[in-house]
């Protein structure tokens, strides 16, 4: 029997064996696109390899496609970047505010923000370099204005704080982005990169020529205590009671 000539059954795999006769298996449906999927690209490309790796063709490639697809649903880099900052604001919870509670609400409010953009990486330098514009930002800077402005701090101060507070914020998870990109280049897990770093720079303070460099040389270790999380807390307490003293009346 010349098998290789034998007639399809119906229920019997074609066989290997017949040229020309193999089954082609459906190309694979790709999914549209859209400008959530492009953001959520976007998110994975930046924490992954950093904001700097971010360009279109890029994105394009995680969807097998050219940055002309990109483009029809992002205008251009600076419209992707804003819409990356406000998506990973959505996570940010701003409370009711309470006019006898302001100073721990504006508290609540910056931890939040610290902890998404310490989470995102890179998304921290957008923040640096934008001004909020999508209902997620705004949304966060209108609950924290209003913390503010409940617990009596004049419109025009509260206004400033809001920004030095995220400017704040945004400068301290950018360092710290930073800081993870040191660590990721030297292959080292952050529990011993971290210690060997502080220490490098600890043992520098203390070589310091103590008669041009007094307070550095002898304080080193003081220098370099506390981690991230210590000094963000105490950053933050200092601008929120220095605001706090301004105001008179039972607020201060």
């Amino acid at each position: 029997m010349d098998v290789s000539r034998s007639h399809d059954t119906p229920g019997i795999p074609a066989a290997p064996w017949r040229k020309g006769r193999a089954s082609k298996q459906p190309a694979p449906q790709r999914v549209p696109l859209s400008a959530d999927l492009i953001v959520d690209a976007a998110l994975r490309i930046a924490r992954a390899e950093g904001i700097d790796a971010l360009t279109m063709r890029r994105i394009a490639q995680e969807f097998d496609t050219g940055p002309s697809s990109i483009y029809a649903h992002v205008i251009n880099k600076d419209e992707l970047l804003d819409l990356m900052l406000d998506r990973v604001a959505a996570g940010i919870d701003v409370p009711k505010a309470d006019p006898d509670d302001w100073q721990e609400q504006a508290r609540d409010v910056a931890r939040a923000i610290y902890r998404i953009f310490s989470a995102n990486a890179d998304v921290a330098r957008i923040a640096l370099a934008t001004i909020p514009t999508g209902p997620n930002m705004l949304r966060v800077t209108e609950g924290l204005l209003a913390v503010l402005v409940a617990g009596g701090v004049p419109i025009q101060q509260a206004a400033w704080s809001v920004d030095r507070i995220l400017l704040y914020i945004s400068a301290d998870a950018y360092e710290g982005s930073q800081f993870m990109a040191r660590q990721r280049e030297s292959g080292l897990p952050m529990r011993e990169f971290g210690p060997a770093f502080r220490e490098q720079v600890r043992t520098f303070y203390a070589s310091l020529p103590s008669e041009t460099f007094p307070c550095t040389s002898a304080n080193a270790d003081i220098l370099t205590s506390g981690g991230g999380d210590d000094r963000f807390e105490f950053g933050l307490d200092l601008i929120l009671t220095g605001l706090a003293a301004k105001l008179p009346g039972p607020g201060a």
